[in-house]
């Protein structure tokens, strides 16, 4: 599932960022990776919950997570382990997309003419984003036996933090109610650090996101009779 679903990633971002004219570098005529960045969030809506799904889901459909928590680990550890396992296939389906990044570099006029640094922030962005994402997959997949109900809940809960909450704001962008909502999605923090600016509020905000939601994966864990 992991290889099929990068797999499919990879080549959607292929498509959108070289041969669709809509979002397409080569029709845009500029040296830069904003169409890629602006777009891969929302492929991560779906890529992230497809690796996460099965992570508690398919243990309680199968009743293999009693044999799992026999063994001498605790429940932070089982949930870590799960946790940082989805976070790494998602670093590796990253990791074929620095060929771009190498791509345009060299036809650009003149060559080199493309802001590595905000490219380094993007980055940087996207694996703090697709952490979060991972973190709200297990979480989704703990509270479900249905792999396919695990995956709509994460698919739902990552784009409501990541669109949802920006498009709540501006109905009440004329008091402190939208600035508190465009603060606590993701997609104002994910912005910030695509510019190239590494903001600490930004860095504490994800890992709190994290926190928040691998909480409340021990609290789903630790108080469910498997």
């Amino acid at each position: 599932m992991a290889y099929i679903t990068i797999g499919v990633f990879l080549l959607a971002c292929a498509l959108l960022l070289w041969f669709f004219p809509d979002t397409s570098i080569l029709d845009y005529g500029y040296a830069e990776m904003s169409s890629f960045f602006n777009l891969t969030p929302f492929l991560f809506i779906f890529l992230v919950p497809a690796i996460t799904m099965r992570a508690f889901a398919e243990e309680r459909k199968e009743g293999t997570y009693v044999l799992l928590a026999t063994r001498p680990l605790s429940d932070w550890q089982i949930i870590l382990a799960k946790y940082f396992a989805c976070a790494v296939l998602m670093l590796f389906a990253l990791i074929p997309t620095l060929v771009y990044y190498y791509s345009i570099y060299e036809l650009g006029l003149p060559k080199g003419n493309i802001d590595t640094g905000a490219v380094i922030g993007s980055y940087i962005g996207l694996c703090l984003l697709g952490a979060a994402f991972a973190a709200i997959g297990i979480f989704a997949s703990s509270v479900t036996n249905n792999q396919v109900v695990a995956f709509a809940i994460a698919v739902f809960l990552c784009f409501f933090a990541f669109s949802g909450l920006e498009s709540m704001s501006k109905q009440f962008e004329l008091s402190s109610l939208g600035s508190l909502l465009i603060n606590l999605g993701i997609a104002e923090h994910y912005q910030s650090l695509s510019r190239g600016v590494l903001d600490t509020r930004d860095l504490v905000y994800f890992v709190s996101l994290i926190v928040v939601f691998l909480g409340l994966t021990k609290w789903v864990i630790g108080g469910r009779k498997w």
